[in-house]
């Protein structure tokens, strides 16, 4: 994904400075310029589809007691502070925090039975993330690349002018990056940083990132690419390895994504409708509607992150905070690219590493509960208006059609016209699957 790079930070292995230019003034003729990022990424890529995926990640887990998977019947250590309320699917009752949601579940898939039993936060967040184990809560580098960064490998953004991947406040548990692919395929990051974030310091910007500096005209910085251009061809001259051979195309996606503007216009919210704004709210509905635009402008793949859900402790209080934010910003989300006519082109997923427990702890929080959770599928082309599986009467555990981390990636994959049989280079170059097992839920096509 395209690396946007600034002022010097530090340097790498091979002495050259770490330039972060967030504006397009770093695309000079001397050091790293976002020509380099997109040189790294450069791929031929044999697939394209129409699809978007936009993934609503509530990192530390979500309980699913208390928003999907109700359980009224239970007492109040069961089932939590919240009643239910009946939701636009028939027999599909939702946490009363949830109004927004009920308004378009029949949009929607639940899956009840989501399980893998894996309780660390980084081990399972990297599961769910890439489809593979391997990062630990005492080794929490990443192993894989994220479904994000495979998308920025094979696919590229649907449209040019845009980065192919965006994240909005990412979190820690998280792991969102290129790993092996190289951090060039790192989604670009907007947003505030919060805890951890294991994909490593992902590059950050905002709108400022696609404008040019100060100073710097259009027609000054063409000047400055055309000479730019001029070294590059005495370069190529001496070059027996080829090391330039897609130099041409990279400048021009380079300069395509500045001269376009497409990626700036796509940060202004000033030209929705006040009433619209005002659905969505501030904050992490503001960050929702930038998604839906970021989509329009062929974004790929954009993450939004609402905020920490490891609620240990007096849940309730924390729930009450969050929960209201959430429900506004997704559910006016997956309300609003319906009636725009997105939705089935646009998969929405929210999920979280894990679930919670399901009795309240002495702290009144909910622990870590791996064997549980309930996730929510919306658009991308497959079949909703279901609940998916089912857990026994205190959500602890599926009791019928249990779906795992690779069932959920494969969904994920299948949705922009990618198999788990499809490859990547691995470290040595050599092609490995995509998934190494996993199949789209049935229910769904």
């Amino acid at each position: 994904m395209l690396r946007i790079l600034g002022k010097s930070t530090g340097r790498f292995c091979d002495g050259l400075n770490r330039r972060r230019f967030l504006e397009i003034g770093g695309l000079s003729t001397f050091g790293l310029t976002l020509s380099d990022a997109l040189r790294a990424a450069s791929t031929t890529y044999p697939k394209r589809s129409p699809r978007s995926i936009i993934l609503i990640w509530q990192h530390g887990g979500p309980s699913q007691l208390d928003t999907f998977d109700m359980k009224p019947d239970q007492p109040t250590e069961i089932r939590g502070p919240y009643q239910s309320i009946d939701s636009s699917l028939p027999g599909l009752p939702i946490s009363e925090k949830m109004p927004e949601h009920a308004k378009i579940m029949h949009k929607c898939s639940i899956f009840r039975g989501f399980t893998h039993g894996n309780g660390d936060h980084w081990a399972a967040a990297h599961w769910m993330l890439t489809g593979y184990l391997g990062a630990t809560g005492s080794d929490r580098v990443p192993r894989n690349p994220s479904m994000q960064a495979v998308s920025s490998y094979l696919l590229g953004p649907r449209r040019s002018g845009v980065p192919s991947g965006i994240n909005m406040n990412d979190g820690g548990f998280g792991f969102h990056g290129g790993a092996y692919l190289g951090v060039a395929h790192n989604p670009f990051r907007i947003g505030e940083f919060s805890y951890g974030n294991e994909a490593g310091r992902l590059p950050t910007g905002s709108d400022r990132s696609f404008k040019l500096v100060d100073g710097l005209t259009q027609d000054r910085l063409i000047d400055r690419v055309s000479l730019s251009n001029q070294f590059d061809k005495i370069r190529r001259d001496v070059d027996r390895a080829g090391t330039f051979n897609n130099l041409d195309n990279i400048n021009q996606q380079a300069q395509e994504i500045i001269f376009s503007g497409r990626a700036r216009k796509a940060f202004d919210v000033s030209e929705e409708d006040p009433k619209l704004r005002e659905r969505y709210g501030p904050g992490w509905g503001e960050q929702a509607l930038l998604a839906r635009r970021f989509i329009e402008a062929g974004v790929r793949f954009v993450t939004l992150n609402t905020g920490y859900w490891d609620d240990h402790g007096n849940i309730k209080g924390a729930l009450d905070n969050k929960m209201p934010r959430h429900d506004r910003a997704v559910g006016v989300l997956l309300q609003d690219l319906d009636e725009r006519g997105m939705l089935d082109d646009t998969l929405v997923v929210t999920a979280g590493e894990f679930g919670r427990t399901p009795k309240i702890n002495k702290n009144n929080g909910r622990d870590h509960w791996p064997q549980a959770q309930s996730i929510l599928i919306a658009g991308g082309g497959y079949r909703h208006g279901q609940v998916v599986g089912a857990t026994n009467s205190k959500a602890e555990h599926p009791i019928e059609r249990p779906i795992h981390p690779l069932d959920l990636n494969a969904l994920m994959y299948h949705a922009v016209g990618l198999r788990g049989d499809d490859t990547i280079p691995d470290l040595t170059g050599r092609p490995i699957h995509l998934l190494p097992g996993g199949k789209v839920p049935p229910e769904l096509l």
